[in-house]
């Protein structure tokens, strides 16, 4: 049952507890007086001027009394069960009043109790109702002894008091028993609101991606959320941890909680609870000032990897603008001295060709930076029609003159004469670069030399460049990580190639995938829109 619902439980359970009580009140008074008139002690209530009626009364209010008891205590009919029951009262009282001269004082003063009690459950109005129904009765009562000729044994004054007292009475127990209800509303409501936000709370702890466990002084699991659960070994993320032993269910974890309690500094190298789940990065806190509950706090280290990174590449951003500009001008002195060489006469003509191939990969070196410098600002590309086939076939003899193969090769597969697609001739030129160069520098098993392939095709709106090699493909665990900035299995790699590579075809709206070959080798996918294809940014 949640807690909102016990306590809708207790506050309906109020009402007929005070219909009990006062109904328990009216057997408790009935009780006295039969008492009194049918024990020994009788003579402490004084001579009765009306026997008959007394024990009549005394026993009728007795039997009445106790059906009440049985009866009256249905919420649903509480207007009419304590308007009914004072009425006997009423009718009770006065009838013994007149019955027992020397108690009536005493029979009157009952009824402050039940005058007030029913203002309290009642409108105000039912109340000065009931409270003037008394007045009524008390001084019917006196009249009545009056007309018998016998002596009152009441002035006017009691009467006027008791009267005073009734209307009195019932106004201020209204006021009591109002403020009481808006306070028990008040409390209800709080009560109702703060259920709410324990489920709230419960829900968005439970729904945390990072995992949340309270230990106790013990290292008993008293409370894990849902990631908390499928980080230690629970597939179902069950939060129900069954008070686990945290050293049986994660050694290591114990070993770090018992360590910061100690006061030893907190180990930042992260850990991994379960084979199959993330490293994450603990954190510790006391519940409260005081408590040995401690609340341990596991981050997914691969969160905390990727805002480094994140930092890491706006860092490079503002370092690569920076850069930029003492890049371009030794290639705009490099460029410029070809430029002279080429108009001397000196040169044969394969020096001629290498003074081209300078002045190209010169252009080369700067549209890198370009292009560097357009991802860090995440500048638009600019996507023209390019015919693939001829773009590629003119990409891979540009690259066999500008780089020394030797036994490798490099070669174009392209079955139509023309495959158009949208893209930045200048990204498309990068993107290739990089693939190509990884396939050349990875793709060859041992001593054997590199074939590269370039296939060329048309799909359906858009058109595909496969980059293939005949390698030992790449593990499982290396290829999820491909293009993540800075992940290099080389030593004078930078991790930046692919990456800077995925970065380009996005901002052209393409799609660079890596795609495994049963057969061996590796293939990059670069799949780019056709003409007509590409969405608005």
């Amino acid at each position: 049952m949640s807690p909102s619902a016990s306590l809708i439980d207790r506050i309906e359970s109020i009402p007929r507890r005070e219909l009990y009580f006062f109904a328990l009140y009216r057997v408790l008074i009935a009780s006295v007086i039969a008492a009194l008139l049918y024990s020994p002690l009788s003579a402490i209530g004084g001579e009765a001027h009306h026997p008959r009626l007394a024990y009549s009364v005394g026993a009728a209010y007795l039997l009445l009394s106790l059906l009440w008891l049985v009866i009256g205590r249905n919420e649903r009919w509480l207007r009419q069960i304590v308007v009914g029951g004072v009425l006997l009262d009423i009718v009770a009282a006065s009838l013994l009043a007149h019955a027992l001269p020397g108690a009536s004082a005493g029979i009157s003063m009952s009824l402050l109790f039940n005058i007030a009690a029913a203002a309290t459950l009642l409108p105000l109005s039912w109340g000065l109702v009931l409270a003037l129904a008394a007045s009524v009765a008390t001084a019917a009562e006196y009249l009545w002894k009056v007309l018998e000729g016998g002596d009152p044994t009441r002035t006017l004054a009691e009467l006027a008091m008791f009267a005073t007292s009734y209307l009195a009475l019932a106004f201020i127990s209204y006021q009591v028993g109002n403020r009481a209800r808006r306070n028990q509303q008040l409390a209800n409501q709080r009560g109702d609101e703060v259920a709410n936000l324990f489920q709230i709370n419960e829900l968005i702890i439970r729904r945390m991606r990072t995992g949340v466990v309270v230990v106790d002084a013990d290292n008993r699991i008293t409370l894990a959320n849902e990631a908390a659960s499928i980080l230690l070994g629970d597939a179902d993320g069950n939060s129900d941890s069954g008070r686990l032993d945290l050293a049986s269910v994660a050694p290591e974890l114990a070993r770090r909680l018992q360590r910061w309690r100690n006061g030893w500094a907190q180990d930042e190298m992260p850990l991994q609870l379960n084979p199959d789940q993330p490293e994450v990065q603990p954190r510790f806190a006391r519940l409260l000032a005081g408590s040995d509950l401690v609340l341990v706090f596991l981050d997914d280290s691969s969160v905390v990897s990727r805002r480094a990174e994140s930092l890491t590449l706006s860092a490079m951003g503002r370092f690569s603008a920076s850069l930029a500009h003492e890049i371009r001008n030794p290639l705009a002195a490099i460029n410029y001295a070809v430029q002279l060489l080429e108009e001397g006469t000196g040169f044969n003509e394969s020096d001629r060709r290498l003074l081209q191939i300078i002045h190209q990969q010169c252009q080369r070196t700067n549209g890198i930076v370009e292009s560097v410098l357009g991802l860090a600002r995440r500048e638009r590309a600019n996507p023209e029609n390019v015919d693939l086939a001829a773009f590629v076939r003119r990409f891979v003899l540009e690259y066999k003159q500008g780089q020394t193969l030797e036994t490798d090769s490099i070669e174009p597969i392209i079955n139509d004469t023309s495959v158009p697609a949208q893209v930045d001739p200048r990204h498309l030129y990068q993107v290739l670069t990089v693939l190509v160069h990884n396939a050349l520098k990875y793709g060859r098993i041992g001593e054997q030399p590199a074939r590269v392939r370039l296939r060329v095709a048309q799909h359906e709106r858009s058109a595909v460049i496969d980059v293939m090699d005949r390698g030992p493909g790449i593990p499982e665990t290396v290829a999820a990580q491909l293009f993540r900035p800075f992940f290099t299995t080389s030593e004078h790699g930078t991790g930046l190639g692919l990456y800077i590579a995925r970065e380009l075809c996005r901002a052209n709206q393409a799609r660079l995938d890596y795609i495994p070959v049963p057969a061996g080798g590796s293939c990059f996918r670069l799949v780019l829109p056709g003409p007509h294809t590409l969405l608005p940014h």
